[in-house]
């Protein structure tokens, strides 16, 4: 079979791609992207190729997990069933909602992240700190959008705070539903590009990619009025072809995002407070009592951002955590419940 690479440009296929697949392999595969997952199954595309096939489960942070949207698969053409995956540029996850200890995959192979807020109530530095920190572990290009800025009078103070949060970084401020005014966003979306809108639910994300599209595909439902939180509206990973070429992830509002392995994306996002750390006089200082360490004494002369310094101790903690192998997690809570037993077996005599 004669497989022709170039008439996957239009989904974002590139060398990085091509060069993981041997000659021989194409006797009898094609490579495909999947679109979209759901419970019992998985979307994929490819020229003249256009359906469902089972989940394709991969190992990731050693849990177990389907392959999930932007990922690239090789299919079987007689038995219709994926039979690799091949190696992401990019990847997104986190530590699943709830109680349990498994790693939930977001999108894979982004080039850019729309991290979207907007300027009201719903407007959180913490939420956004949390989306550049994962934007830069996976090596993705952030940008802030702000919406609603047709519904405040100082919308250059959402724009100035979100600037301030990394050198360099692009904050766009915008009312969604005006399509001149995305225009400043399509220079990320051109033939093959894709990106990724995230936030939390009500922030205009819906509104935001309809504008993008030049139609009302995807339903939008207002701000609740009690408290100003958002509704849910997309409730699955989605791709959507832009006129542009590119294409456009949508994703559920995320009202919990825990972070995992992104300890390097933390550093980014907090370079100053990384670089001060490494006067510490011991290198595992914890920044707290320790003797000699230099965050303390910066925070301590009123050099630092209080609000900033305990977000990054927070941050770091949580990441430190939820990035334990869940073998060390289980061993550890195996532990924890034999001290408890120990304590109350004591407690009792």
């Amino acid at each position: 079979m004669t497989y022709k690479f170039s008439e996957l440009a239009d989904l974002g296929w590139t060398t990085f791609f091509s060069s993981q697949i041997e000659p021989d392999e194409l006797d009898t595969q094609i490579p495909v992207k999947v679109s979209e997952v759901h419970r019992n199954s998985i979307r994929v595309l490819a020229p003249s190729v256009d359906c469902s096939i089972r989940p394709f489960y991969v190992f990731e942070g050693g849990d177990e997990a389907k392959a999930t949207v932007g990922d690239w698969l090789l299919l079987d053409v007689q038995t219709q069933k994926a039979t690799r995956l091949l190696e992401r540029k990019s990847l997104f996850k986190r530590r699943a909602p709830g109680h349990g200890r498994s790693t939930q995959l977001i999108a894979a192979n982004i080039d850019t992240l729309f991290i979207v807020s907007s300027c009201n109530q719903d407007f959180n530095i913490a939420r956004l700190e949390r989306y550049l920190a994962m934007a830069q572990e996976a090596d993705v290009y952030p940008v802030i959008v702000l919406t609603k800025a047709d519904q405040t009078d100082v919308p250059e103070d959402f724009e100035r705070d979100a600037a301030k949060l990394m050198p360099d970084l692009v904050v766009i401020t915008l009312d969604a539903r005006d399509a001149d005014a995305v225009k400043p966003l399509l220079p990320w979306c051109g033939r093959g590009q894709t990106v990724a809108f995230v936030g939390s639910s009500g922030v205009g994300k819906s509104t935001l990619i309809n504008t993008l599209i030049g139609d009302d595909k995807i339903a939008t439902q207002g701000m609740r009025e009690d408290d100003g939180k958002g509704r849910h509206t997309t409730t699955n990973r989605e791709f959507h072809m832009l006129h542009t070429g590119g294409w456009l992830l949508d994703t559920p509002g995320m009202r919990e995002l825990q972070l995992t392995d992104v300890e390097a994306g933390l550093s980014e996002v907090f370079a100053d407070f990384t670089e001060l750390a490494q006067s510490c006089r011991f290198r595992d200082c914890a920044h707290e009592t320790e003797p000699g360490c230099a965050i303390r004494a910066a925070s301590e002369a009123g050099e630092l951002d209080e609000n900033r310094l305990k977000r990054w101790r927070k941050l770091v903690a949580e990441e430190s955590f939820n990035t334990q192998s869940l073998d060390a997690r289980r061993a550890n809570d195996k532990a924890l419940g034999k001290m408890i037993k120990r304590v109350k077996r004591e407690t009792r005599k």
